[in-house]
């Protein structure tokens, strides 16, 4: 994506780390699995794309492709272990959005 020049405080990867999270978390699905993915990381407990299927009563094809746009955006990573894939939320990245988020509201 092409970003034109506006004056901006923010740099262009922030805005389009912001832009993509965004993106990813603007479906309420999403937004219940990435809270579940992080409620189960927290609790130190994997999860598959098996266990997100059972929990939300989706198919694993619709599952797979909300899975994907949160992947894509970097805010949940896949870490394979043996036959299985397991997601994890990528901390580094909330931490980035969060932190681009709160800029928004400073004046320019």
């Amino acid at each position: 994506m092409r970003i034109r020049k506006f004056p901006s405080s923010l740099p262009v990867e922030e805005i389009q780390l912001i832009t993509k999270a965004s993106d990813a978390l603007a479906h309420p699905l999403r937004v219940e699995i990435f809270r579940y993915i992080f409620t189960k990381n927290r609790a130190l407990e994997h999860v598959c794309n098996k266990d997100l299927v059972e929990e939300f009563g989706y198919s694993q094809s619709t599952i797979s492709q909300h899975m994907r746009k949160l992947l894509v955006s970097g805010l949940v990573e896949v870490r394979n272990k043996e036959t299985y894939a397991y997601y994890f939320v990528n901390l580094g990245v909330l931490a980035k959005y969060l932190d681009g988020v709160k800029k928004l509201s400073v004046p320019l």
